[in-house]
């Protein structure tokens, strides 16, 4: 068993499953991936279970009944990982928007460098972004930059969802008591390890777009997050934040 586990929530992911598993356990670094899979009509779990046999011992599956939305997928499967031994649990897209590669940039700066949280970052060094349309990139960018301003976080990508954490941070952290499940989950969950004080870094990543599947965002996980953060914001002014 490695020390490390991605964790991917899918939907409908069955164009992209097969060939992002067989990228991440072809990597020089071992990883053990869980797959939250939200009972995708197209199949996307019986993909999975395909190849238990082939990599076993290092794919997992968690099903659940139906879409319950992101932050809800990761959180189970952050519980998940915390009932074993993995020391750094990745949160990763299953759409290839994040490479595979990069998950040994994320793992060395928490293993060897000693961070508590790293960041595949777009925007720590510029925009790094490739197929997305500049009305998504500024409406991207302008986000993390209203979040930066409001929460007073340095981080340039607050929105990010290519994430490596270390073992005490989920620890610390309530679970059960994280209330968005769209991307102000992101935000949410870096805003919490931010007060609780530990160590972060930006790692600076390319995203491209995915090539095939659906977007999964909507109208509504926007104004999660933009009101989302006020909310926050309000709570941690007042110490009734629950961390």
């Amino acid at each position: 068993m490695s020390n490390a586990l991605v964790v991917i929530p899918t939907y409908n992911e069955i164009e992209n499953i097969e060939r992002l598993l067989r990228n991440v356990f072809s990597l020089q670094r071992e990883f053990d991936v869980l797959v939250v899979d939200d009972n995708s009509p197209d199949g996307t779990g019986a993909a999975v279970k395909q190849l238990f046999e082939a990599y076993k011992g290092r794919v997992f599956l968690l099903e659940r009944e139906k879409k319950g939305g992101l932050g809800t997928a990761y959180i189970a499967g952050f519980k998940w990982a915390l009932e074993r031994d993995y020391q750094y649990i990745f949160e990763m897209d299953a759409d290839f928007s994040h490479k595979p590669n990069d998950l040994i940039r994320l793992y060395n700066a928490c293993e060897k460098e000693g961070f508590d949280m790293a960041i595949g970052s777009r925007y720590v060094t510029g925009v790094n972004v490739v197929n997305w349309p500049m009305s998504r990139v500024l409406l991207s960018w302008l986000a993390s930059k209203y979040v930066q301003f409001v929460t007073r976080m340095e981080i340039h990508d607050t929105t990010a969802g290519f994430i490596c954490y270390r073992r005490a941070v989920l620890e610390k952290i309530n679970l059960d008591k994280i209330h968005f499940i769209g991307y102000a989950f992101q935000i949410e969950m870096k805003y919490k390890t931010y007060l609780s004080n530990f160590k972060i870094k930006e790692v600076p990543v390319v995203f491209t777009d995915r090539t095939k599947g659906e977007s999964k965002m909507s109208s509504g996980i926007i104004s999660e997050a933009i009101f989302g953060v006020l909310k926050m914001k309000f709570k941690s002014l007042f110490n009734s934040l629950d961390i």
